[in-house]
């Protein structure tokens, strides 16, 4: 992230960096940006008041799978359905672990964690799609056994005009690797490089063959119109047009639903 603020050449004062709650978002206490340290599940409803407030700033969130997609799932939809300009950079390590390793909404069916010790019975969530679905602008998926195109994916983000998301597959080998006895730290990324396909590659692949991969690359790049700037239209037509705050009095009401041939309320 600092290395794409660095090749944007933002200026630091412009730049709100938002988090939340858990391992990713200790980052905002690393940097010398604009800096909010929220609630759990409330980074990006921050950050959009932060952006609605003052346009004219970069704003990013750091989050992780946990904080964004569970307590915060419906702030995570409808800032990619309003498509405002806000750069989301998720931590993906398929669990909660700061917390103590239980399951999140992306821990893949039958993996173990501290509140699933038979294996997760329950479908896990492809956070990708789902910012797709509701309206991203871009999005994009990476992992941190590929730093430099991270990096750039990051940086394309921050660049983008709309709502757009970076998801990084990353390791948890305290909670993550150990419930599920994966080894040493190289053995967690070790886990995630075989995983991972790129999606040039993924076009040619069956889908049973795509089974238990992890699709990297620019996911989706597209224009779309971007909530703020809407907001800002929709406020300068209105602004000189008349309102007609008058409520009618009741004898004019009946009187207009007897002419309609209604019934008296």
């Amino acid at each position: 992230m600092l290395g794409a603020i660095d090749r944007i050449g933002l200026d630091k004062n412009k730049i709100t960096v938002v988090s939340g709650i858990g391992c990713s978002s200790r980052a905002t206490g690393y940097v010398d940006f604009n800096t909010l340290h929220t609630t759990h599940g409330r980074a990006i409803a921050f950050a959009t008041g932060v952006k609605f407030a003052n346009p004219e700033l970069t704003v990013l969130v750091v989050t992780g799978d946990g904080d964004a997609t569970a307590i915060g799932g419906n702030h995570f939809i409808h800032a990619a359905r309003r498509n405002i300009d806000i750069t989301v950079i998720l931590y993906n390590n398929w669990i909660y672990g700061m917390t103590g390793g239980q399951v999140s909404p992306t821990t893949p069916h039958g993996m173990r964690a501290t509140t699933a010790p038979f294996g997760n019975p329950e479908g896990s969530f492809d956070i990708s799609r789902l910012a797709i679905a509701a309206g991203a602008s871009f999005v994009a998926r990476g992992s941190v056994t590929s730093p430099v195109k991270l990096s750039q994916y990051i940086e394309k983000g921050i660049r983008k005009k709309g709502f757009a998301l970076i998801e990084a597959f990353t390791p948890c080998p305290t909670a993550f690797g150990r419930q599920n006895k994966m080894g040493k730290a190289i053995d967690n990324l070790e886990w995630i490089e075989e995983r991972t396909v790129d999606v040039k590659k993924a076009a040619a692949l069956s889908p049973e063959e795509l089974e238990d991969k992890l699709v990297t690359g620019i996911l989706v790049d597209v224009e779309k119109a971007e909530y703020t700037e809407l907001y800002d239209k929709l406020v300068e037509n209105v602004r000189d047009k008349p309102v007609d705050l008058h409520v009618p009095e009741r004898e004019v009401v009946l009187a207009s639903i007897a002419v309609a041939g209604g019934e008296e309320l």
